[in-house]
């Protein structure tokens, strides 16, 4: 089942998506996607909830918005796939822990949006990922059980400045929060529609060119062991959204880097899924010679 959050004629709703429409269950009967994780997702409910509903829009006829609209965490783990950690050059083994980082919301947009390009950075890159959404609490969450804790699946495409993940010595925080500078969606998928997480094909294409092209086997730290690992410290809520890293090809590691620009247009995949597509823009909220008091940073 397809779940997701929308804006239609400025209103905010959320629904069931069949084929390319949608069922608005937000003016059916009101609430979020959020708050129906809080209170228990059931996808069979849902089903039988929306058996014999006439579709309300067109897929196309709205906006869609990240699936869950502001949710408690929005956890980004770096380094996950094989030979990954082999494009930095730096001679490293492979980790024995995870990366991670936090974004906030407001540096995603939906799908069929566009993304931002910052006046600060021309080096806006792609990183193509799958999401796991928690459904239920959980501290200290045994790998055996972890698993009973994912609500469904959507994509990321984990947008990235690359000069300013560079500003700090322990973190790339300023790198990765840029205003809509990435995009999740379109939808979510419920956990049931899916026999397994451990062989889940990911490709990026930007303007119709493979990029990236991996499977959830490569993982070094496999969704069971994240939702575990990260329960240890985090308290783990309802809505909150894990992706789990991104494969080898972004845009930073070509020689020379292949960098997004505006009027390009980037396709996340996954089979089961669908595909997150965003085009490029210069952030129109910023005057283009904007750089406050920092030092000009265009390549």
């Amino acid at each position: 089942m397809k779940l997701a959050s929308f804006e239609k004629s400025g209103s905010a709703s959320w629904g069931v998506v069949v084929d390319n429409a949608v069922i608005d269950l937000g003016a059916r009967r009101g609430g979020t996607l959020l708050l129906e994780l809080e209170r228990g997702l059931n996808p069979d409910a849902l089903k039988e909830e929306c058996s014999g509903l006439t579709p309300d829009y067109s897929a196309d006829d709205v906006l869609l918005t990240p699936p869950v609209v502001r949710g408690d965490k929005i956890v980004c783990i770096g380094v996950n796939y094989t030979n990954r950690n082999a494009e930095y050059k730096d001679s490293s083994e492979e980790p024995d822990w995870p990366s991670l980082f936090m974004r906030a919301y407001d540096s995603f947009t939906g799908a069929n949006r566009n993304l931002y390009r910052p006046p600060e950075s021309y080096k806006l890159d792609y990183e193509g990922e799958i999401v796991v959404v928690i459904g239920k609490a959980g501290h200290r969450i045994p790998q055996a059980e972890a698993l009973d804790y994912v609500a469904g699946l959507t994509l990321m495409n984990e947008g990235t400045l690359r000069d300013w993940v560079r500003h700090a010595k322990f973190n790339v925080t300023q790198g990765k929060n840029f205003q809509a500078s990435g995009s999740i969606g379109p939808w979510l998928v419920t956990a049931d529609e899916f026999d397994r997480f451990d062989d889940l094909l990911l490709e990026t294409r930007v303007n119709g060119e493979l990029r990236q092209r991996d499977s959830t086997s490569s993982l070094l730290f496999p969704v069971e062991y994240l939702i575990s690992y990260l329960s240890i410290f985090y308290c783990l809520r309802p809505g909150d959204m894990i992706s789990i890293g991104t494969p080898r090809g972004a845009g930073a590691r070509f020689d020379p880097p292949k960098f997004l620009a505006p009027g390009d247009k980037v396709e996340v995949y996954v089979p089961g899924i669908g595909t997150l597509t965003n085009g490029i823009e210069d952030d129109p909220t910023a005057a283009e010679d904007f750089t406050g008091q920092l030092r000009d940073n265009r390549a």
